[in-house]
């Protein structure tokens, strides 16, 4: 694997389904800090709360290397709540991974390659590109159907115009296709990627945000682009680490296929991940994003699970690690030791302890 490959990218985007934490926007915090009693999907816990804010400004001073986060409380506190939270408030491009303790014993893969690719869907990377874009306002699309279904394929003319020029391009069956997936009529402002041919839809123009009496909440108005139809433009690719291992592991997948593999990255790949996303670094043309890894159930991992965590949160591209019990004084599994949640003492020493207090009746 000589060149890391990101052409794939760009078609990942993420679907959220409607769950028990998708209202959630951030932790209900003010400027100062304090809880509000409602806010930002947010009701109660206001000392746990405002812990947790104190916690995120301290990430985002860069003052919380090697730490972790203990959310400790009874089941059904808010506990997954104030960690997805947590992630809201450090940016929407924030990465945010979630495990529950027992998921890493029914895996097929080792548990310790598991937590790896748990830590590394939590570590994003945003990749800066230049590419060539045709921006502009779309004037007209005319689209030639064959006479005789199957006959030959669609071909169309697509008419494109800035403040200062406009032109008329021909289209291709891919892109008479792209621009019906898009849904693009005349009236909307595109941009088509020159090198793979991708259209996103800016929004419509203003000029035609008279032609309907009801518009729905979800539409934005732009003005129309001015200068050059064809212009260099900075395209910012926000991604996963894990996402970049798939990709690059995706041709050992066939033989996988095969071998009965489990799934599991080869050390070598990740290795050479990682010193080309270093020298993207160094170049000015990534940046890393360090997310959120929340683990529920954290007295259900072994000792072999808290040792593999106690060195992945030395590493410099390690991301806030979050982890929630509902245990008081128990044993660390693997071991004959008891202690505070099944945590053995020199992972407990890292951690910074927010306790959550049950929901009142009234």
């Amino acid at each position: 694997m000589a060149e890391i490959k990101l052409s794939e990218m760009r078609d990942l985007t993420r679907i959220e389904r409607i769950g028990a934490h998708s209202h959630i926007r951030g932790l209900g915090l003010d400027s100062a800090l304090e809880a509000r009693s409602s806010s930002e999907g947010m009701v109660g816990q206001t000392s746990a709360r405002r812990a947790a804010g104190v916690i995120v400004k301290m990430v985002q001073e860069g003052k919380i290397a090697g730490r972790a986060v203990l959310l400790a409380g009874q089941p059904g506190t808010g506990k997954t709540a104030i960690a997805m939270g947590m992630a809201k408030s450090l940016g929407q491009e924030t990465p945010f991974a979630m495990l529950a303790g027992s998921e890493l014993f029914s895996l097929e893969m080792s548990k310790t390659e598991a937590l790896m690719q748990a830590f590394r869907k939590a570590i994003g990377v945003r990749i800066k590109e230049e590419t060539e874009v045709i921006e502009g306002e779309v004037v007209e699309i005319q689209i030639d159907r064959p006479a005789v279904a199957g006959a030959a394929s669609k071909t169309g003319k697509l008419t494109l115009k800035t403040t200062e020029m406009e032109t008329v391009y021909d289209l291709g069956a891919k892109m008479i296709e792209a621009l019906g997936k898009e849904k693009v009529q005349s009236g909307d402002v595109i941009a088509i990627d020159k090198a793979s041919g991708k259209i996103t839809k800016l929004g419509r123009s203003f000029s035609r945000s008279r032609d309907y009496d009801a518009m729905g909440p979800q539409t934005k108005f732009v003005q129309c682009p001015d200068g050059e139809l064809q212009k260099r433009k900075e395209v910012v690719h926000c991604v996963t680490l894990h996402e970049i291992d798939v990709i690059n592991s995706r041709t050992q997948g066939f033989l996988a296929l095969f071998t009965g593999d489990t799934g599991e990255i080869r050390a070598e790949v990740r290795e050479q991940i990682d010193t080309k996303v270093a020298e993207w670094r160094e170049e000015g043309k990534a940046e890393i994003v360090p997310g959120v890894l929340f683990i529920d159930e954290v007295h259900m991992l072994d000792i072999e699970c808290f040792s593999f965590l106690n060195r992945a949160l030395e590493n410099d591209m390690a991301p806030i690690l979050v982890v929630a019990t509902n245990r008081g004084i128990t044993s660390i599994r693997g071991t004959n030791y008891k202690s505070p949640h099944g945590i053995p003492i020199d992972f407990l020493d890292r951690l910074l302890i927010i306790s959550t207090q049950p929901y009142t009746s009234g």
